[in-house]
Parts: C-alpha cells; sequence; structure tokens
C-alpha cells in the first residue's frame, strides 16, 4: 500500500532503512572481495597473502650474539676407545678414598657436553640468519604501492568480518515496525476504517508491544544476575527500547484517532482488523505468562529470531529490489511483448504466474515476491484487461509454483535441517509438482477462457513482438552486465545465498539505464538515482517491517507449539501411510495458515517430520506434499497471508468485494477460490499418488 504524505520522522527512518540494507549489502558482499583483493595481491606480490598484508615483526634473536658464541665455542676432545672387550680382565685396584678437602672430582659424563652445545650453537646462529634475511626481504618489498592496496584490502576484510549483522537485523525490523504502525500498514484480515476499529488495533498493538518489551525487560534482569556470560546482551536492551518506541507510537494514534463515526459495528471485524503479528504475540505471551510463569520467554524467542540473520535481511535486500522493479518500466515492456499474440485474458494470467515461477524460486518464499512484485503484475494485468477477482487470484498466486525449484532458500533449509533428505533429491521432485500445479493452472484458465485459446498469427505476432522486444534488451543486458561483472571481478554467481545480494544490484543498474535512456524525451523528472531509490526504500520500508514483525509473532507462536509438546499426543503408528499422509496434510496446511515459510520448515523438521517418517513416508515425498500444503494455506481463509500481502501492496485497486457478482457465489470469491482449487488438488495428487508406488 502506498504511503501517505512523508514527515520528518518518516523521512528520517526510511533513510536509517536504506542505511541499515545498504550495510548488509556491503557486508555480504565484502567476503567475496576480500577474497578477490587477496589473490590479486599474491599475483602482485607473492607472499601476500602469507607474510605482506601486515609489516614484519622483527626476529627476536640477537644474531651478532648467537654468532660470537658459535664461533668462539670450543669442541671437546675427543673420549678414547673403550677397552677391548676380549682382553684379559686385569685384578680391580681400589679407588682411593676422596679428598673431602680436595678439589671436586670431574664427572665423566660431562665430557660430551661442549660438542652438543657447540651444534645446538651454529644451529641457532643458522636459523636466526635465515629469519633475519627473510625480515629484510620482506620489508624491501613493502613498497608505497602495496602499502596503498593493503590499506584498501584490509578496510575490505574488516567490513568482511562485520560482528554486528543481529544487530541489523534487530534495527531493521523495529525500524520496519515504527514505519508500518505510523503508516497503519500491518498485515491484518481487513483494514480498519471507523474510530472503533482504529481503537481497537492500536490497543491490541499497544498491549502486544508492552508484553515484548515487559519479557526483553526480565530477561534483561535475568542475564544480569546469571553467572553464564550472555551472548549480545545488548539486543534485549534494543529490543526492548524499539517496542517502547512503538508502543508510543501507539498512544500517539490511539489520542488522535480518526476513521468513520457512523460505520457499522461488528465483533467478527473488531477481532479481524488487529495485526497477525499482534495476535501471534498476544497468544504466545498468554501461554509463557499464564501457562509457564516464564516472563522473559518471548524475549528468548527474540534471539532465536536473530540466529539467522542472513536470512531475513535477505528478506528486506529482495523486498528492496521488488520495488526498485516497479519504479522501472521492465514490466510494462515485458507485457508489450506478449500483447502482439493476443492472449485470452486467462491464458494471459497463467503465463504470468508460470513466468513468476523462476525470480520465486530465487526469493526464497512466495509470499516475499508477492510484496516484491505483487503491485506491477496486477496493475499490468488490469492493464490488459483482466478482470480484478481473476487478477487479484493471480498475483496471490504469483509466488506460489516456484518455491518447489531450484535455487529456492526454503528447499536448502530443509535438506540442512533433514539429513535423510538433498538439495538433489528434493529439486528433482519440485520440477514435477511445478509442472503439474502450472498444468493444472492452465486448465483452470482454458475452462476460464469462453473464447477458447486463439492467438494472433504467428505470422503477425512475431515481428511486433521482435519489435516491442527492442527496447527491453538494454535493460536485460545492464542486468546481466552486473551478473557476469560480479562472477569475474568477485566470484560470486547468482545462486540462492548471494541472490539477495546480486539482485538489488541489478535492479540499480536497470534503474540507472531507465533514468537516463529508457524514458521518453518529454519525461522531465530528474535523471538521478536518488529520486527513485528514494521512493523505493520508502516503499520498501513499511513492508519489510510488516513481513519481519509476522515473522518475528510466528517464531514466537512456534515456540509455545514446541514447548507445550503438543506433538507429543500423536501417537507414533498411525496405522499406514495413507492414513498418516491424510492426517499430516491437515495440520501442514493449517501450520501454512498461521506461520511463515521459514519459521514452519524449522518447526515440522524439529517435531512433525519423524512422525511422517515412523509411518513408512518418504521423507521426500513428506517435505514435497510439506511445500504444496504451505502454498495452500497461505492462500486459505480466514488468514489467506498471501491475499493479505497483495492486498497491501496493491492497495485500494484490491477491493473486489464491492463489485458486481457475475453469476453467484462462485464467480464473486473467485479470487479465494480459484488459487485453492488448483493448489489443493495439486496437494491430493502430491500427496496420495505416489503412495501407489512404494
Amino acid at each position: 500500500m502506498k504511503g501517505g504524505r512523508a514527515t520528518i520522522p518518516g523521512r528520517a527512518a526510511t533513510l536509517l532503512v536504506f542505511g541499515a540494507l545498504t550495510l548488509a549489502l556491503f557486508a555480504g558482499i565484502a567476503p567475496s572481495a576480500d577474497a578477490r583483493l587477496v589473490g590479486i595481491g599474491e599475483r602482485l606480490w607473492p607472499g601476500y597473502a602469507a607474510h605482506l598484508r601486515r609489516d614484519p615483526e622483527p626476529p627476536d634473536c640477537d644474531l651478532e650474539q648467537l654468532e660470537q658464541r658459535a664461533s668462539t665455542c670450543v669442541e671437546a676432545t675427543p673420549a678414547p676407545p673403550p677397552d677391548d672387550p676380549f682382553a684379559a680382565a686385569e685384578p680391580a685396584t681400589p679407588a682411593p678414598a676422596a679428598d673431602p678437602f680436595g678439589a671436586p672430582a670431574a664427572d665423566p659424563s660431562t665430557d660430551a657436553a661442549p660438542q652438543a652445545s657447540c651444534a645446538a650453537q651454529r644451529a641457532l646462529a643458522e636459523r636466526c640468519r635465515t629469519r633475519h634475511e627473510e625480515h629484510e626481504a620482506q620489508t624491501g618489498a613493502i613498497t608505497g604501492s602495496l602499502r596503498a592496496f593493503r590499506t584498501f584490502e584490509l578496510a575490505v576484510a574488516r567490513i568482511a568480518d562485520f560482528p554486528w549483522s543481529r544487530h541489523v537485523l534487530t534495527v531493521l525490523a523495529l525500524l520496519g515496525a515504527a514505519v508500518a504502525v505510523g503508516r497503519r500498514t500491518h498485515i491484518a484480515l481487513r483494514e480498519p476504517r471507523s474510530r472503533l476499529e482504529h481503537g481497537v488495533s492500536q490497543s491490541a498493538q499497544l498491549l502486544a508491544h508492552l508484553l515484548w518489551g515487559g519479557s526483553c525487560l526480565a530477561h534483561f534482569g535475568v542475564q544480569r544476575t546469571s553467572t553464564a556470560e550472555a551472548e549480545h546482551p545488548e539486543l534485549t536492551v534494543i529490543w526492548g527500547v524499539g517496542f517502547a518506541l512503538l508502543a508510543a507510537l501507539n498512544i500517539r494514534h490511539l489520542v488522535a484517532l480518526r476513521g468513520e463515526r457512523d460505520a457499522p459495528r461488528s465483533l467478527i471485524r473488531l477481532l479481524m482488523v488487529v495485526p497477525l503479528y499482534t495476535w501471534m504475540g498476544l497468544i504466545a505471551s498468554a501461554w509463557f505468562l499464564l501457562g509457564e510463569h516464564h516472563p522473559s520467554g518471548q524475549s528468548i524467542f527474540l534471539d532465536k529470531f536473530v540466529e539467522y540473520p542472513s536470512i531475513y535481511i535477505g528478506i528486506g535486500l529482495y523486498i528492496w529490489a521488488g520495488m526498485l522493479l516497479a519504479g522501472t518500466k521492465v514490466a510494462e515492456l515485458t507485457f508489450d511483448v506478449l500483447t502482439p499474440w493476443r492472449l485470452p485474458p486467462p491464458m494471459l494470467a497463467w503465463l504470468v504466474v508460470v513466468l513468476a515461477a523462476v525470480p520465486t524460486a530465487y526469493s526464497g518464499a512466495s509470499g516475499i515476491f508477492v510484496i516484491a512484485a505483487g503491485a506491477v503484475i496486477f496493475e499490468r494485468l488490469r492493464a490488459a484487461e483482466v478482470e480484478p477477482r481473476l487478477a487479484l487470484a493471480a498475483t496471490a498466486m504469483s509466488g506460489s509454483l516456484g518455491v518447489v525449484l531450484r535455487p529456492c532458500l526454503v528447499v536448502v533449509l530443509i535438506a540442512v535441517l533433514n539429513n535423510n533428505v538433498t538439495t538433489g533429491e528434493l529439486f528433482g521432485w519440485g520440477r514435477w509438482v511445478f509442472a503439474l500445479t502450472a498444468l493444472l493452472f492452465g486448465l483452470a484458465m482454458l475452462l476460464r477462457s469462453r473464447g477458447g485459446l486463439r492467438l494472433a498469427p504467428p505470422r503477425a505476432a512475431l515481428p511486433a513482438s521482435g519489435r516491442a522486444m527492442l527496447p527491453l534488451l538494454p535493460y536485460l543486458v545492464a542486468g546481466l552486465a552486473v551478473v557476469l561483472v560480479c562472477a569475474l571481478v568477485l566470484g560470486m554467481q547468482l545462486n540462492e545465498y548471494t541472490a539477495p545480494l546480486l539482485l538489488p544490484l541489478v535492479l540499480l543498474a536497470m534503474v540507472a539505464w531507465d533514468r537516463r535512456r529508457g524514458r521518453p524525451a518529454a519525461d522531465d523528472r530528474p535523471t538521478g538515482l536518488r529520486e527513485p531509490v528514494v521512493t523505493a526504500t520508502s516503499e520498501s520500508a513499511g513492508h519489510v517491517g510488516a513481513l519481519l514483525m509476522v515473522m518475528v509473532g510466528s517464531v514466537g507462536l512456534g515456540g509455545v507449539v514446541e514447548r507445550s509438546e503438543l506433538m507429543m499426543l500423536v501417537p507414533e503408528s498411525l496405522g499406514s501411510p495413507a492414513t498418516a499422509m491424510a492426517i499430516l496434510v491437515v495440520a501442514m496446511v493449517l501450520v501454512g495458515m498461521t506461520m511463515d515459510a521459514l519459521g514452519a520448515v524449522v518447526l515440522v523438521s524439529v517435531s512433525i517430520a519423524q512422525v511422517a517418517y515412523s509411518n513408512g513416508i518418504h521423507p521426500a515425498h513428506f517435505w514435497m506434499m510439506v511445500l504444496v500444503a504451505f502454498e495452500l494455506g497461505y492462500l486459505t481463509p480466514p488468514v489467506a497471508l498471501n491475499h493479505l500481502l497483495a492486498r497491501q501492496v496493491i492497495g485500494a485497486d484490491a477491493r473486489v468485494e464491492g463489485l458486481p457478482a457475475r453469476d453467484g457465489f462462485l464467480a464473486r470469491y473467485e479470487h479465494i477460490l480459484l488459487p485453492m482449487a488448483v493448489m489443493g488438488a495439486a496437494l491430493v495428487i502430491v500427496a496420495f499418488v505416489p503412495l501407489l508406488f512404494y
């Protein structure tokens, strides 16, 4: 949803979010850059990596003294040969008694000491001489150019050793949450309209923020009195201060309530305007306070949230890249390439969803892609005369097909947490699951196309499509150039680990081309990067905060499920693989309706996966079912997270409740029922058909 008029605090928050994102970007790129710089230094100055990155320390041995000792050392007289063992024995002569007042007798055992001492002295002197020669050679090799290069390389190395990733994530989440609170854009089932609804929403958020802040205060007290050294105790303070500031924003909104005074009241709607993360926080707080009497429980799970900072920071970078994309003409030009073929609107929606699977695979989760590109997809589908409900359905589904394709980070996380599956197995199954879901959605769109699949003649469409492709090529070349430069210069290949870092750079290159060469001559806006980057960052800030706070809440809610040991109630054997699969399908859809993908994968790996394995379900088969069930959960009311995210980024244009229905209930709720039908059919096939071949 577009933010309102920028205020001074809003601009300050946007600037801080930009700083956090760019800092994370540079810190992520720095290790690869430093490795390349060290390699360059090694080629220019052999021995750079081992000896020249620091000024060599002078040897601590005194060469002159050691050489003097070695030269003045006197060799001992060789000992006489031993007696002939075969000679006749001479009669033993008693040794005279020792004179107690005479000189001490010589110790025969020390006769060899001078010889051993001289050899050691010569060896020490030789080693010391070698060290001095090496020090002189290394010192002589440190020229002015090497010092300048080394200064720059060590500065990059310090960035590569960046130890504050958890702090950056914490600040990014809290800043984004503050922007979302200020703009009232946190993810909820319904947007508040009346003064009462705004009051209920703000009051619930205030209570959740106070409970989180109180948990941080309790946790900090435990850390101070504990004899064990806490890791990053300052994070607890940052969280506590952040929640206090969020509570202050809620109080400010409560003092100046807005909205309609005479709007109809409904208890259900009052519950629906409370943001999702608020419900998660209230439920978890109630469990820890009333069920376990453990005030610091919520704060402990905040520490668990920041255990994998690169994953969650990557979410912010993905969303930022998506907002940069929305500021270019790339989406418009891409649709111009498809327009000459005159695809029926339903088939155009199908093609967009299928093509969106590729960026979804790189972004790592369907919800992230919906936030990053949902507004662009919806706007272009509407411009192509796709009906609002179908356009909204396609937007919500745009991230659902690619989560099983390489190199999706969720699949990689599954393989990391479960030793009995590999990424090769999962991605191998994933290709078939993607083909199945694409086929099912295509069949649904064919049935939806009343006029059938009638395309423009290729003789006319192909040249027009080729001409429309020409303006798009410079954008593609700019993006490809960034990828190639990063691969050749930094050694960073585009994969699931580097995509969050490379995609913003790719989009910045596209934005630069768009601002200078890609716009009409009549466009007199500034040609620099400042305006589009500020706009994209401002739009990203609220979306990042809204999504990260849902993930913060889901981590705490997952902790409740884990600590309550609900899965201990499930018997180890459920009778048969089919029965176990049926129960697990329902459970996974429910998990998908209430948690984000990354947190849900951790929870399922710890508490549910073993139930499937013990009932004879193949691990790869189980996890493919889980991924499809999650996507169905994200599209299923009452939560339907992907629909909520789509509505949030699209704004008022996503409201379809007031549109006239064509043919009754099914047509009125097509935007919800169509994705559910497609993913539900795919889930049934994925879950039960492979059991026939066990």
